[in-house]
């Protein structure tokens, strides 16, 4: 039967809950189905009917919202949405959600398991968008929301109400509200930018004299780490995004790759200053808490499990540059990669149960390969596709972005965990060195 076709897999008992605020549920919460989604499932075929408004002169609002919900739900691939039947609304009152009709055999004959519409009125300055949630196989109310927000802010708005579909059906948060820093190139000059997880609305956040690279956001994303090279050797910069304030670290000697221990206000990066190319762990202050590592050879590239009680990071201390994982508190030390002759760029997913890294192939070329953190489960994500580096985990774990020249230039990229549905951000110039962090 189609029913039991049906992409919810576990039955759980909800208390609706405020997620987000300017937002608010009715007063008869609604417990329902999530669907625990595995990567590379099938999409939940959707129909996303356009927000209904009385007004003409509101159109503009939910035509914008429209096609900001679309872009973002498509954006996730969790979504096949399916346009909407012509009949869908029969009878009751258009105007107000829960006293309209929802023409349920009219989706079933498109193939639709969920339904999502609703109806947005503006009162001075404000939108109030109230939306409902079927399925559209049983009848039953998902997710009754209504949701307020300034008229100029279509995509808050909009977003607000993607991640209460995603979670809905995951039962965790989503990449709504993320935020990516990323290093933007022209001809010699290189700026540090932050943008929305879909490359929207990029703007430049450190410009240090030609040359700002390697960002790094703290968990929060209120603390932006990064280098800089305006005296001619490279300086560590802890920017609170906030208040704006810049503290420098200029210790002698090199300063690589730093990478924020999560939940904390601490980071980990690689100085030189003592001799040898050694990790340190560094406050926001700029001040040093301890030496991480202690070998003659070279450390760089740390990455922290979702705990912060270990530590990935590359080491040349086998001969070429491999990865190992250091437990932070018993002082363990395990080497993770065998295969391949250079492997850098660790990055811990955020769920903690594999990292990301890149490969320099005999060919030349430059790979993005996952493995699990116990060292099995060794996967290619990507192929053919010239140098492409930098791999770097959505909040939510669902997506990579990284940076690739398969097109010429230097771009950024996202991909599902699995390797599937690459594709550009497409920003102008030239991008590298992303950094995705929650950021909500």
């Amino acid at each position: 039967m189609k029913t039991h076709r049906l992409l919810f897999r576990i039955l759980l008992a909800l208390a609706w809950c405020l997620v987000f605020p300017h937002s608010a549920s009715y007063a008869e919460p609604v417990k329902e189905y999530i669907k625990i989604t595995k990567a590379g499932a099938d999409r939940i075929p959707l129909v996303l009917k356009p927000i209904d408004t009385k007004k003409d002169k509101n159109k503009q609002y939910t035509a914008g919202i429209d096609t900001v919900i679309k872009s973002g739900l498509d954006f996730t691939g969790l979504f096949a949405i399916i346009k909407s039947p012509l009949n869908i609304i029969t009878g009751g009152d258009l105007y107000q959600v829960g006293q309209r009709g929802i023409n349920f055999a009219a989706l079933s004959s498109v193939g639709a398991e969920v339904y999502a519409g609703g109806v947005l009125e503006r009162k001075g300055d404000t939108l109030k968008m109230d939306m409902e949630v079927y399925d559209a196989l049983t009848g039953k109310l998902l997710m009754r929301k209504l949701y307020e927000g300034d008229k100029d802010e279509l995509r808050p708005i909009a977003h607000k109400f993607c991640a209460d579909l995603v979670r809905l059906f995951t039962g965790k948060p989503s990449i709504f509200g993320s935020k990516i820093a990323f290093v933007s190139q022209s001809g010699r000059k290189k700026e540090i930018y932050l943008a929305d997880f879909d490359g929207y609305g990029a703007v430049p956040v450190a410009s240090s004299g030609d040359l700002a690279v390697t960002p790094a956001l703290s968990s929060d994303g209120r603390m932006l780490a990064y280098l800089t090279y305006t005296r001619g050797r490279p300086d560590l910069h802890i920017k609170d995004l906030t208040t704006q304030k810049i503290v420098s670290v200029t210790k002698k000697g090199i300063k690589i790759d730093p990478s924020w221990r999560h939940g904390s206000t601490e980071l980990a990066t690689t100085f030189s200053f003592d001799g040898n190319q050694e990790l340190y762990l560094v406050r926001s202050n700029g001040t040093i808490v301890r030496r991480l590592t202690k070998h003659g050879m070279i450390d760089v590239s740390p990455s922290f499990s979702p705990d912060g009680t270990q530590m990935a990071f590359v080491s040349s201390r086998h001969g070429n540059p491999q990865i190992f994982v250091k437990n932070l508190n018993s002082g363990a030390l395990r080497r993770l990669t065998f295969e391949g002759k250079y492997n850098t760029q660790p990055a811990w997913s955020p769920v903690g149960d594999k990292i990301a890294f890149t490969t320099m192939q005999k060919n030349g070329e430059i790979n993005i390969f996952i493995i699990n953190v116990d060292g099995t489960g060794l996967k290619q994500l990507t192929y053919g596709a010239r140098h492409n580096e930098a791999p770097s985990w959505s909040p939510d774990g669902t997506m990579i972005v990284f940076s690739s020249d398969r097109s010429g230039n230097s771009k950024l990229y996202v991909m599902n965990a699995d390797g599937q549905n690459q594709r550009s951000l497409k920003l102008a110039g030239e991008q590298m060195q992303p950094c995705w962090s929650s950021f909500r």
